[in-house]
């Protein structure tokens, strides 16, 4: 039987030694704090789905993530952004990197100022094998972000995996289990689709709104189903959680209605020229904007 959604991640840390009260100084002690190469070994298939997902490669994209992160360095924040206190990369600190690690590396608050430096020149330099060492994973997402209202449900907890229920978990580090109010809720998603500016940042930005759309145009018109229901259980394709990059996506998303008609246009005599008006309809299914992120 297939499980989508909540699951329970066993996570068996290649570095178990770096403590959590430690800030990682490179982009390998970084991915380190966060290895999950060992869940593969009793969730192969979700391993496999969220490895071809973009949120594996979430400083990557499909290419135009890095360009975009490129041109956001510079110019932006080496030139246009003159207040930012940043002239060169080794000026660069994680607080540059805010409005956009916020969604796409959220781990990089467990980095010196050096990690931001050592990713801002791989993104400059073109270099996607040091780029795709972080990413969105196991642990970002049963740990880092599986708790939003704080104040009443508390801080994430070290070495926890949250999922679907409470238990035992065998595993040196994460050893417990404990049920997530918010895995199987939009707001899990919309944590990084989201509603719009960050304004709480110095430099407010947010390339996503799927999240606001949803909840300002598809519940108010009687919408009831989730991220996770569209994007993991019907469409079947479980953790690689597909967008419109995806054919069947597409086909889930819109209606395409094309009508053409065939005629011929004679300017002057003996010179028939076949033309064709052509009329498409796209109808929006889905429960948000589109094409948005």
């Amino acid at each position: 039987m297939r499980i989508f959604g909540i699951i329970p991640v066993l996570l068996l840390l290649a570095a178990p030694a770096m403590t959590f009260a430690d800030k990682a100084k490179t982009v390998d002690e970084l991915a380190a704090m966060y290895n999950v190469s060992s869940c593969k070994g009793c969730h192969a298939q979700i391993f496999d789905e969220w490895s071809k997902s973009i949120h594996s490669r979430s400083l990557v994209g499909t290419g135009s993530t890095m360009g975009a992160m490129k041109g956001m360095i510079d110019p932006a924040l080496l030139k246009t952004f003159t207040k930012s206190g940043a002239k060169e990369i080794q000026d660069i600190k994680v607080e540059h990197f805010a409005f956009c690690f916020k969604c796409h590396l959220p781990q990089i608050k467990d980095a010196t100022d050096e990690v931001a430096q050592q990713l801002a020149k791989a993104i400059m330099d073109g270099d996607r094998a040091t780029l795709e060492k972080v990413n969105i994973n196991c642990l970002v997402c049963h740990n880092l972000k599986a708790i939003v209202h704080k104040w009443q449900d508390g801080e994430p907890e070290k070495g926890v995996v949250y999922g679907s229920k409470d238990g035992s978990h065998a595993d040196k580090v994460y050893n417990a289990m404990k049920k997530s109010v918010i895995l199987n809720d939009v707001v899990m998603c919309g944590q990084c689709h989201g509603l719009g500016p960050n304004f709480e940042f110095s430099q407010p930005s947010q390339c996503a709104t799927l999240y606001g759309s949803y909840l300002h145009a598809y519940i108010p018109t009687g919408g009831d189903e989730t991220c996770q229901d569209c994007h993991m259980k019907k469409s079947g394709k479980g953790h690689t959680m597909p967008a419109y990059r995806d054919p069947d996506m597409v086909k889930m998303a819109v209606n395409v209605d094309v009508d053409a008609k065939a005629y011929k246009v004679l300017p002057r005599p003996g010179d028939l020229i076949p033309m064709a008006a052509v009329t498409v309809k796209i109808a929006n299914k889905a429960g948000h904007r589109i094409p948005d992120g």
